[in-house]
Parts: C-alpha cells; structure tokens; sequence
C-alpha cells in the first residue's frame, strides 16, 4: 500500500487540524492542541465483532 491512511480527526481533542508529523512515518500532528500521535494496526480479531443492527446475530 503505497497511501497511509489519514485520521479525520484528532484521538485527543476531536480537531480536524491534522498534518503529517516530523516524527517519522505514521506521526501526525493536531494543530489545535499540538499533540503529536500515530495511529497504529494492531491485527485482526478472532472470533470478529457482533454487529448491533442485527440483534447480536452474527451472520
């Protein structure tokens, strides 16, 4: 994937502010509280979530 994928907001105070940090690939920084974060991938789920339109029923 060549893209990164680009947060709409910022995790700490809900600004959309954002620029690409100094920090190294991944960093990205809010200007309106100048906080400075990454978003990471941890991995995939097991079992997956249950969605709650479907009444818990997982299909």
């Amino acid at each position: 994937m060549s893209e990164r994928a680009a947060p709409f907001h910022c995790p700490y105070c809900g600004d959309e502010d954002l620029r690409p940090g100094e920090q190294g690939h991944g960093a990205w920084e809010c200007g309106a509280c100048n906080r400075a974060f990454k978003l990471k991938f941890l991995g995939l789920l097991a079992r997956g979530l249950e969605r709650s339109d479907t009444g818990g029923v997982r299909t």
